[in-house]
């Protein structure tokens, strides 16, 4: 959602000072970090941007009362002990990790304290998909400061996650020509990347590949005239597409819209319901995926459940209804029918053109945005656009 501002889980290893480690610098015996470490959800590889990108979760969980700081992550290829693929150290792990509902949290999210969970937010980049090992090894290191002052050192490591060989599907794009503004898109920073949500027991993130689409107009802006009337937002009524020949699974009608750019919303927005998406549509697309539109003008959609779709139809039009700032297009791709109780997935456009990138902060003002002079279109085949890129669809 634009803002401003598998079921079967890979356990990978429990380790609970048992098993042999590197010594501590203490002088104590060896033993590996009391952490549970898993991967919820396996990655899938996709094209992005001119490479081929792996994101996944680790949940490292502190099984001891003591408060341990992450000090390392690596990463290897699973058959070799050569150099790591990558690793983060001290500072540089900052902005990997996260420790939900900890209210007591430093700045300082490498510190885990006894009883919690940090999740480290991963997202790997490799040359091209040939590149990418069948199965990832990791390393973690730990310190933990002991009971006589001196600092003890434990080192975690497992093999995984095994990486899809799969490929993500392609699609069509879900609106015409542009220029769209991809806000919150795909990186490992958006907040859509970070929106993990807990429903029915398990932690989720539907909307780990989303796009919030905002269109630009031809001088560059948003919208023209009050940005507080939704009919001058340049993206306002167009056309959302059936990105491919699909079902139509769910629909929601009904909800009034926002005032543009206000802090309140039209109806409630209850952690998790579906009033968060707006008025919406998901398709059943094939092989278990699923695409959702969010936030669609009421009154505007012209499917139901059960229609049989064509690639190319339009299903309605877009809005500002549901936890949205503005009128714009939230589309993400997840592999069940709910926007919320599933995991995202990569996806590729069959063809679009980058313009070039922006900031949020710069398009949401009058001064709006240029395109690069310097700068010709770039034509992208079977690709997914990245956050803060401006891009034109066939």
């Amino acid at each position: 959602m634009l803002r401003i501002e598998m079921k079967n889980r890979i356990v990978l290893l429990l380790a609970i000072l048992t098993g042999a480690g590197v010594a501590s610098t203490s002088g104590q015996a060896p033993s590996d970090a009391p952490v549970e470490a898993r991967i919820p959800f396996a990655p899938i590889p996709a094209k992005s941007n001119g490479q081929t990108i792996v994101a996944y979760e680790l949940h490292l969980t502190n099984l001891v009362a003591e408060e341990l700081t992450l000090s390392r992550i690596e990463v290897f290829k699973q058959d070799t002990r050569s150099t790591p693929i990558v690793s983060y150290q001290n500072a540089n792990l900052l902005n990997l990790i996260v420790q939900p509902g900890n209210p007591s949290s430093t700045s300082d999210k490498r510190k885990i304290a006894g009883g919690m969970r940090a999740i480290v937010y991963m997202w790997l980049t490799f040359d091209n998909q040939e590149a990418i090992p069948r199965t990832l090894r990791h390393r973690f290191v730990f310190t933990l400061e002991g009971a006589d002052g001196k600092t003890e050192e434990h080192d975690l490591e497992f093999s995984g996650p095994d990486v899809s060989p799969g490929q993500p599907i392609t699609i069509s794009p879900p609106l015409k020509a542009g220029p769209w503004y991809a806000a919150n898109g795909p990186s490992n920073q958006s907040i859509h990347r970070r929106a993990i949500i807990p429903v029915g027991g398990e932690a989720r993130i539907s909307q780990r590949f989303a796009t919030d689409w905002v269109k630009f107009g031809g001088d560059g802006k948003a919208w023209h005239g009050d940005s507080s009337s939704n009919a001058n937002w340049y993206g306002y009524g167009a056309e959302v597409l059936a990105v491919a020949d699909a079902v139509v699974s769910t629909v929601k009608d009904g909800i009034p819209e926002n005032v543009p750019l206000s802090p309140t919303r039209a109806v409630p927005m209850a952690r998790a319901s579906e009033a968060q998406g707006g008025n919406h549509v998901i398709l059943s697309l094939r092989n278990g995926h699923y695409a959702f539109y969010a936030h669609l003008q009421p009154g505007s959609i012209r499917v139901k459940p059960g229609d049989r779709v064509r690639r190319g139809q339009v299903l309605g039009l877009l809005g500002n209804s549901g936890n949205s700032d503005a009128p714009h297009l939230h589309f993400h791709i997840s592999n069940g029918n709910s926007w919320v109780a599933s995991e995202g997935v990569p996806f590729l456009f069959d063809s679009f053109e980058v313009l070039g990138s922006a900031e949020i902060e710069n398009i949401l003002t009058p001064q709006g945005w240029t395109a690069p002079a310097t700068v010709k279109p770039d034509k992208r085949l079977r690709d997914m656009p990245v956050e803060n890129q401006v891009v034109t669809f066939d």
